[in-house]
């Protein structure tokens, strides 16, 4: 297989075992013509120099209706309207201005989030991140087709085909599988497919998308003053918490879990397109459509109070519903197909020699699994919000030694990429970085401790003490960010220089000179 580690291979090949720089997943009898099978850095040759496949791809997974229902989620926990359109928007500005931070990481090294995440917890010790990350990524993949589903079950519901009052549990679960069947199958073709499909479905969606805004905006009775439930407005340090508690769900905790997966994507991205051109591509590719479709649920909501998506269409739009339906179920799927892969990439960062598309097979499995139990959760408000909150108490410290790591430790001390593809037991990476993971942990508890959820088990002490005021995003982000800072600098050096001393050891002697003597 060729890559742009090619003198490293050869070496390899001499020596009958692997070298540092040698891809340490990349079977032997892995096809040539493939660089997605295994975890590898992407040649050159294999990017693509056109930056508008990241806007579409980004904004595609976030034309959902997943945001229909953060926005009015906002609602439902009691907010006005005009407070949650601020979370929404100062929460998801925070939160893709730090995410276009891990869309360059992509561009310049090639590397996956998780193979980047190497370098910060270690060779080994990277197996916890990417394990929750694999893990998580399933439970999205099924909290999205569920949302799918629901707005199949809304579709069906204005056909007659089924009773919409009815629990449907057969319709359901067989729908699910149709769904995800459609999700692997996209996602098997690998990024090259993920990005065709976005770009051609994408302005399709947006067009009708609009149509549906303006006519809600323009044609509907949206109380855009409004301010709460009715005697029961929310005041005070009751606000404030709300506030927060929505900040950390659906304003910055959006951004935030996106961070581990950006730069699986930008990896295929050119080294030679201006970096300022891929940021912003990426950045706005998931600001706009969150925060646009956040509105629209939220203002819909203001009618009903209503946080189910297939609900908030039906009862808002009455017979422009099926159109609209029939089209939105684009944006869950354009999401799902990146989880698809996602979790595949992060599963081989585990060392797993499994294909790529072996394991896409794998994760329609597992998520249907996971889609089965959402369709007999009752409660679909508690079990959303408790989801993401607790998705923020990891990705938030994870994101914090991340950015530590690359952008101070990595530009003081720098050190070659290449060695984020050594094999187990290589001497330029540390098995298990301490630094790192301590901070990570200690990031997660203390995110639990400012974290105000739905669950109970999700009640820090800190935030209780303080009326409910959720500040998890914030407190674990930098106390990871700062245990790293502290913890991280020794080990980061002392494998830099350990490295390059290696490299003056084997480097073969100079031939002795020749003395020349006159006759």
């Amino acid at each position: 297989m060729q890559d742009n580690l090619s003198p490293s291979r050869s070496n390899s090949a001499q020596s009958g075992s692997p070298q540092p720089g040698t891809p340490s997943s990349v079977p032997a009898t892995a096809p040539a013509h493939d660089s997605e099978a295994w975890l590898q850095p992407i040649p050159e040759s294999d990017r693509t120099r056109k930056v508008s496949g990241q806007f579409w791809i980004w904004a595609g997974a976030n034309l959902a209706p997943i945001n229909w229902v953060l926005g009015a989620l906002g609602i439902h926990l009691g907010l006005g309207f005009a407070d949650t359109v601020i979370v929404l928007v100062l929460g998801n500005l925070i939160g893709m201005l730090l995410f276009g931070c891990f869309v360059l990481l992509g561009q310049k090294t090639g590397a996956t989030g998780m193979v980047l995440a190497r370098a910060a917890f270690g060779r080994r010790g990277n197996y916890l991140p990417a394990a929750i990350q694999a893990l998580l990524v399933i439970g999205w993949c099924a909290v999205n087709t569920w949302i799918i589903l629901d707005l199949v079950m809304a579709l069906f519901g204005t056909l007659g085909w089924v009773d919409p009052d009815a629990k449907n549990y057969a319709w359901k679960i067989g729908v699910a599988t149709a769904i995800m069947a459609a999700q692997v199958a996209i996602a098997w073709f690998g990024y090259k497919a993920i990005a065709a499909f976005e770009k051609w479905t994408v302005p399709p969606t947006i067009i009708i998308l609009a149509v549906m805004s303006c006519v809600a905006w323009f044609g509907m009775k949206i109380d855009w003053g409004y301010a709460g439930p009715a005697g029961n407005i929310l005041e005070g340090s009751e606000r404030i918490a709300a506030m927060s508690a929505v900040m950390t769900a659906i304003g910055i905790g959006w951004g935030i879990t996106w961070f581990t997966y950006a730069a699986d994507y930008s990896r295929f991205v050119s080294t030679s397109v201006p970096k300022r051109k891929v940021y912003l591509a990426s950045v706005l590719g998931q600001f706009i459509p969150v925060v646009w479709l956040g509105v629209l649920g939220a203002s819909l909501a203001t009618n009903s109070g209503e946080i189910d998506p297939g609900k908030l269409i039906v009862q808002n739009f009455g017979v422009l519903a099926l159109p609209v339906l029939l089209m939105v179920l684009h944006g869950p799927i354009a999401t799902n197909i990146l989880n698809i892969y996602t979790f595949s990439v992060a599963t081989q960062a585990l060392d797993i020699n499994i294909s790529r598309r072996k394991l896409n097979l794998f994760v329609g499995v597992f998520s249907l699994i996971a889609v089965v139990f959402f369709i007999f959760q009752e409660d679909f408000a508690a079990v959303l919000d408790a989801w993401l909150i607790g998705l923020v108490a990891w990705v938030a410290a994870w994101g914090g030694v991340m950015l530590v790591h690359y952008f101070w430790l990595e530009k003081r001390w720098p050190a070659k990429v290449d060695r984020l593809f050594d094999p187990v037991g290589t001497h330029r990476l540390p098995v298990i970085n301490w630094a790192g993971i301590a901070s990570l942990l200690v990031g997660i508890f203390s995110t639990w401790l400012f974290m105000y959820g739905l669950v109970p088990a999700m009640q820090g002490p800190i935030a209780v003490a303080l009326g409910g005021w959720d500040l998890s995003w914030l407190a674990g982000g930098l106390t990871s960010a700062a245990a790293y800072a502290i913890l991280g600098p020794r080990a980061h050096k002392k494998f830099v220089l350990a490295a390059s001393h290696h490299v003056l050891l084997t480097q073969p002697a100079p031939a002795p000179a020749v003395e020349r003597t006159t006759a």
